[in-house]
C-alpha cells in the first residue's frame, strides 16, 4: 500500500513538471509571435509641430522613410488652389504640407527649394510644388501623403486620424 501512495505521489510530481515544461513551451512560442519592440516603435512617429517655422522644411523618419513636413506662409495659402488646400494638413490656422519624401517617378529624394517654394528631384528634372503636386514630368503623381493622426499641435505619423480618412476618402491619398 505504502508503495501504491509512492507511484501516485510521482505521478503526480512528473505530471506537474510536465504541465510546468508546457507552459514554458507555450509561453515561448507567443513570445517568437510577437513583433520586436523595435518593429513596434517604428510604426508610429509623433512630431511636435508647434515649433515648426514657416517655409523651413522639416525631415523626419518614418518607417525607413523621409517625411516632409513643411508649414505654409501664408502667402503659400493664399495663392493655392482648391485641390492644393484639399492636400494641407490644418493645424489652428497653419497649414502644413506632410508627404512621404520620395520622388513617384523612381524614388529619389527631391530637394526643397526656399526660394522658389517648390521641390526639384534632381534625378530626372521633376517638380513638385509646396502641396506635394507634380507640376512637372516625369513623376507620374503627386508625393504620397502618409497615414497621420492630429492630437492637439502633435502629429501622428503612422495611424489613421478622421483627417486622414478624409483625405483618403477624396482619394488624395495613395
Amino acid at each position: 500500500m505504502a508503495e501504491n501512495g509512492r507511484r501516485d505521489f510521482m505521478g503526480k510530481v512528473f505530471g506537474g513538471w510536465a504541465a510546468l515544461g508546457g507552459l514554458g513551451v507555450l509561453y515561448a512560442a507567443k513570445k517568437t509571435w510577437d513583433p520586436l519592440p523595435s518593429v513596434k516603435a517604428a510604426g508610429f512617429t509623433t512630431v511636435d509641430l508647434s515649433a515648426a517655422e514657416p517655409n523651413v522644411l522639416n525631415v523626419e523618419k518614418w518607417r525607413g522613410k523621409p517625411i516632409f513636413i513643411l508649414k505654409k506662409t501664408p502667402d503659400m495659402v493664399a495663392k493655392q488652389t482648391e485641390k492644393e488646400t484639399a492636400r494641407d494638413v490644418i493645424i489652428g490656422k497653419d497649414h502644413f504640407l506632410v508627404a512621404i519624401g520620395l520622388c513617384t517617378h523612381l524614388g529619389c529624394i527631391p530637394a526643397y527649394r526656399p526660394d522658389k517654394k517648390n521641390f526639384l528631384c534632381a534625378c530626372h528634372g521633376g517638380v513638385f510644388d509646396v502641396s506635394g503636386i507634380n507640376i512637372k514630368p516625369p513623376p507620374p503623381s503627386p508625393l504620397v501623403i502618409p497615414p497621420f493622426k492630429i492630437e492637439g499641435t502633435k502629429l501622428v505619423i503612422g495611424e489613421e486620424g478622421p483627417e486622414y480618412k478624409k483625405m483618403k476618402e477624396a482619394g488624395l491619398t495613395a
